[in-house]
């Protein structure tokens, strides 16, 4: 791997890019939020994104988080968080939720922002690796899963608790894919964290890392790759993603999609929001309370 560095920023409030020889490095930097991510991140890590494929001296991308945390997850009660601000539309041909009411704005946001741009992601041209440390949680575990390989450190974990305000799991709705029929609904069913050791058992990352050498393991891993022919593994990605495909990802992401939105309805119908009434605190709680923690 080379030390030479070519510093560059993607909105640096949000997103930092760096090049590393052929290894672009992408990552996440809201750090008192635990990289919680509200849509100024995800456009940011658009950009971020669109200059590593353009730029033809990058041969992989890694993606990061600053930090204790990968990612917390969407942005649900931070003082950033930007719901009613207009970006856009990069990844869905759909009107500018802004606009809408009801299910109608839910629905044009969350095909934008969230199931949208990360199947944008998952087409990137070139190998992704997410290097992950700490919290991967619901929108961590989309923005992990939507990249090709994952290098845990032994100190991260991973859940998907929104069971718990009654949504029947993120929209890029991965879970049988990455994890079996039975381990996803355990992980849904429960709301539980699960370690990377399990993670690694289960097949849904590559390596796990002492969290000191989680940088070092993964650029190592990028720089195998990338002696490959750019070509090559461009379209090595794409035969891997279309037999995924042509299991049913992509339609079963569809339907639940659906499913997904019939709960954001059903709560805003019955209780005080589109969430359950839940919030970043309550979640937390829960979350601690079902893993034996207080």
């Amino acid at each position: 791997m080379t030390t030479d560095t070519k510093p560059q920023i993607a909105d640096t409030e949000v997103v930092t890019y760096e090049v590393r020889g052929p290894v672009a490095i992408v990552t996440m930097n809201r750090p008192d939020y635990r990289n919680a991510q509200n849509s100024v991140m995800t456009y940011a890590l658009d950009r971020a994104f669109t200059d590593a494929v353009e730029d033809d001296s990058v041969k992989v991308i890694v993606l990061a988080g600053n930090g204790k945390h990968f990612s917390a997850g969407h942005d649900i009660g931070t003082p950033g968080r930007d719901v009613d601000v207009t970006y856009e539309n990069k990844a869905a041909l759909w009107w500018d939720h802004v606009r809408k009411t009801g299910s109608d704005q839910r629905f044009a946001r969350e095909m934008e922002v969230y199931l949208g741009m990360c199947r944008r992601w998952r087409e990137i041209p070139k190998p992704t690796i997410a290097m992950v440390q700490g919290a991967c949680i619901a929108g961590g575990l989309m923005l992990s899963w939507v990249c090709d390989a994952i290098v845990a450190s032994e100190d991260a974990f991973f859940s998907d608790p929104v069971v718990r305000m009654g949504i029947p799991g993120v929209e890029y709705f991965a879970h049988p894919w990455v994890l079996g029929p039975r381990r996803a609904k355990e992980i849904l069913f429960t709301g539980q964290r699960f370690s990377a050791e399990q993670a690694l058992e289960w097949g849904m990352v590559n390596r796990v890392v002492p969290r000191e050498r989680l940088e070092a393991e993964t650029l190592a891993l990028a720089d195998q790759m990338s002696s490959m022919p750019s070509f090559g593994l461009a379209l090595t990605k794409k035969a891997v993603n279309q037999c995924e495909d042509l299991m049913g990802m992509r339609s079963g992401m569809d339907s639940v999609f659906g499913l997904h939105h019939l709960a954001h309805s059903h709560n805003a119908e019955v209780d005080k929001d589109s969430l359950g009434g839940m919030d970043a605190k309550s979640m937390k709680q829960s979350a601690a309370s079902s893993n034996g923690k207080v």
